[in-house]
């Protein structure tokens, strides 16, 4: 496995616009220069969405695009942070009491998560931190920032967490393009709601087959203890659950439990008002989500002549999995999407969370100009919003190294 803390790097800030702006803001706000600097690359996951928390592997890569952050130690027991951006507001609070509220999102949330974390490993620290503010979500993000590599994606495992090189074919370049709909996971349910409908997925699954129900939380946990393929679990999808939502009634019949039980035993504090749930949709889409990412890892491996038409089809199957069976897109992911196939991509889907926020697309390195001045026409020049974040709204990229902590030299 890579490394599995930041690297140290010296530099020279006057090669370094980014940092030399930054370390001036920074001196203007706190009076004083900062000891080091820490960068954390954007990434984006080419397949594997929405199974990292079921326990399967995922496929992302870190990009080259990154977010700096300027730090002083200090003696005192107050921590004050300041964002470049002059539209978030400032923020202090003691170190000894720190204070998240989980339901009015606030950008200083994603440090402080972070403070209340910092003692096991670090890519498993910052997921159990991201917890705090009310996100289950599976590692994906964490791992990638920490363990990336320049010029490979990387097939993540979890459960123990190992990292493996995925080369890319050549003749491709990824391009990142932001819907410009915004969806905040800790801000809403959505993301919750899917995480718990593949725990009771889990439950029932594991009740009809005579395992030991009460201890399985993940689907993944599912297929180990029958010991078959993925191919075969969703078989049993089918033969055990309906595609109809489940009532609470149904999922408390079906388990031999009451619904106190289920409210205090399952289900999470903030889906008790939950009255119905998809169990059938969501396995359905982890199980031949997971597959694809091993198809996808596979294809790169072997590296056939048509390598790039089979992951640019494995890219579409999981886009249209994400929106019908596991319901995480928006009307303007599918409209970029469709757009990005329109104009020369090879394969295109949502990445991240979804209903909002990016597609990534792959897309023949020959015809990239063209598919971005096409896009650029046909999605954000028809809309004023967009119009306006153009510029930052659409990239192309390459996999990019992972976190590093610079130091001046």
């Amino acid at each position: 496995m890579a490394g599995d803390s930041p690297s140290v790097l010296p530099v020279q800030l006057v090669e370094q616009p980014r940092l030399q702006k930054l370390k001036e803001m920074f001196i203007s706000k706190f009076g004083s220069a900062p000891k080091f600097y820490a960068r954390a690359p954007g990434r984006v996951n080419l397949i594997g969405e929405h199974i990292d928390y079921c326990g399967y592997a995922v496929l992302p890569m870190a990009i080259e695009q990154d977010i700096l952050i300027a730090v002083e130690p200090v003696q005192t027991q107050v921590v004050q942070l300041a964002n470049t951006n002059s539209s978030y507001l400032d923020f202090s609070t003691s170190v000894n009491n720190i204070q998240i509220n989980k339901t009015k999102p606030q950008w200083h949330n994603y440090f402080l998560c972070g403070l209340k974390g910092i003692q096991v490993e670090l890519a498993e620290i910052c997921t159990k931190s991201e917890h705090y503010i009310g996100t289950e979500g599976g590692g994906m993000d964490q791992s990638i920032s920490f363990l990336a590599e320049e010029g490979t994606a990387k097939l993540i495992e979890f459960s123990p967490l190992r990292a493996t090189d995925v080369r890319l074919p050549s003749g491709a370049t990824f391009v990142i393009a932001n819907s410009c709909v915004e969806m905040n996971k800790a801000a809403t349910s959505h993301y919750n709601i899917r995480v718990m409908e593949c725990r009771l997925a889990t439950k029932l699954l594991s009740k009809s087959k005579g395992l030991e129900w009460r201890k399985m939380l993940r689907l993944h946990d599912v297929q180990t203890k029958l010991g078959v393929s993925l191919e075969e679990m969703l078989t049993i999808v089918e033969e055990v659950l309906h595609p109809e939502p489940y009532s609470t009634e149904e999922i408390c019949k079906c388990l031999g439990i009451s619904l106190e039980e289920l409210r205090s035993q399952i289900l999470s504090q903030n889906m008790q008002d939950v009255s119905t749930f998809k169990l059938y949709q969501r396995a359905k889409h982890v199980y031949s989500e997971a597959a694809r990412v091993l198809e996808f890892q596979k294809i790169c491996s072997k590296a056939p002549a048509n390598a790039l038409q089979l992951l640019g089809e494995l890219m579409k199957q999981s886009h249209i999995s994400c929106r019908e069976m596991y319901e995480c897109s928006c009307p303007e992911l599918d409209r970029l999407v469709d757009i990005c196939l329109q104009f020369g991509a090879i394969g295109s889907r949502l990445t991240g969370a979804g209903w909002g926020g990016c597609t990534v697309s792959m897309v023949p390195t020959d015809k990239l100009n063209t598919f971005l001045k096409n896009v650029k026409k046909a999605y954000y020049q028809t809309d004023g919003q967009r119009l306006a974040v153009e510029n930052n709204s659409l990239f192309a990229t390459k996999p990019g190294r992972g976190a590093l902590v610079f130091v001046e030299a």
